[in-house]
């Protein structure tokens, strides 16, 4: 074979959390991808062939990648992006929206960190945008959020000074969010975080909760995700040993059973339809509490989200086993993920039945 007959290779951009790198690059290498450069939740890796972007529990963002600049001057790095691109497809058509954000800067929780659109990125993505948006971009700002199938031109901010640029084509949400972190804006400051972590979770999840259906939540106080689930108009059961928050306590649509969820008889779950945990207990006996409730023959649930505490990221290695035991539930499907608003922890999305 010549080699101009030779497929091309494959390079992409990885994102996640601060400290998961280690996961990812496990996690990638079987499928033949390469590390070519790692820093704190950002990792690049290379294939020999052109290949499908990878996936996994814990990428948050992929793309594949066309350059990279270094440089303490933002009209350089633009110069540079604007070469690559022209080098990447001298042809393309304009992309439909642009992705600007910094990678992690720390691992989430820590100093207060929570990922997103940091003022430093939204700064540059106004730069960018002001300098390519008539000849690559047909949007009306960065970081919109992307419709399923629109043609995303990604800028990863490293450093401030060095920046990775890639592209990736938007399907499911968390690929259609900037940096994979659901933009919201909540009408007055939730509970707890816990309100950003279930919000992600349902709308990744795909569940279609609706007003009026009712849920439990085990480990709920103070109350955090309760709030994003009265807020989207449902009834609500708050398990725990602990005192909710006022708002959450005198809320007309919510009941606290001041409980643990193993410790209840199964009619207080009778004709509840979603079920969401986020308890410190150990992911094994979170598990065997679950599955004791949503396999009595009383139990009518149509999805769980489930998030499970890694406490390190080397228990990832029981992921697969965890897997298991809910495959015992005899669900319909099982996604997980870490959600960007997880710490160390993983969320499985299950679908018990009927119209989840």
């Amino acid at each position: 074979m010549n080699k101009t007959d030779c497929p091309s290779p494959s390079f992409a951009m990885i994102t996640c959390a601060h400290g998961a790198e280690q996961a990812v690059k496990q996690a990638i290498a079987p499928e033949g991808w390469r590390l070519a450069f790692s820093r704190p939740g950002f990792v690049t890796a290379k294939h020999d062939s052109s290949q499908t972007l990878p996936s996994g529990t814990f990428i948050r963002t992929v793309a594949s990648s066309i350059g990279q600049s270094k440089n303490e001057l933002g009209s350089a790095q633009i110069a540079k992006l604007i070469a690559s691109l022209e080098a990447a497809d001298p042809a393309a058509r304009p992309f439909d929206q642009l992705h600007v954000w910094a990678k992690d800067r720390a691992a989430i929780g820590r100093f207060d960190f929570e990922p997103g659109i940091d003022e430093v990125a939204c700064a540059v993505s106004e730069e960018i945008y002001a300098a390519i948006s008539e000849k690559w971009l047909r949007c009306d700002a960065p970081n919109r959020i992307a419709e399923p199938g629109a043609r995303v031109l990604d800028v990863v901010l490293v450093e401030p000074s060095h920046w990775f640029f890639g592209t990736h084509t938007a399907t499911v949400w968390s690929t259609r969010w900037p940096g994979g972190v659901q933009p919201i804006d909540p009408a007055e400051e939730p509970v707890s975080r816990a309100y950003y972590k279930a919000a992600e979770a349902i709308t990744w999840s795909g569940f279609n909760l609706q007003p009026g259906d009712l849920a439990v939540e085990i480990g709920s106080a103070p109350g955090g995700a309760c709030g994003r689930l009265l807020e989207l108009g449902l009834r609500v059961i708050g398990v725990d040993p602990a005192e909710m928050d006022p708002r959450i306590a005198e809320h007309p649509r919510f009941r606290h059973i001041q409980a643990r969820g193993g410790d209840l008889p199964r009619r207080e779950f009778r004709g509840a339809k979603w079920m969401l945990v986020d308890s410190n207990v150990k992911p094994d006996q979170t598990l065997v509490t679950v599955g004791n409730i949503v396999t009595n023959r009383q139990s009518d649930f149509r999805g769980l989200l489930i998030t499970l505490k890694l406490g390190d990221y080397d228990a990832s290695a029981s992921i697969d086993r965890w897997r298991t035991k809910v495959e015992s539930w005899n669900p319909k499907s099982i996604e997980i993920r870490q959600l960007a608003r997880n710490k160390c922890e993983v969320c499985f999305a299950v679908a018990m039945q009927g119209d989840a």
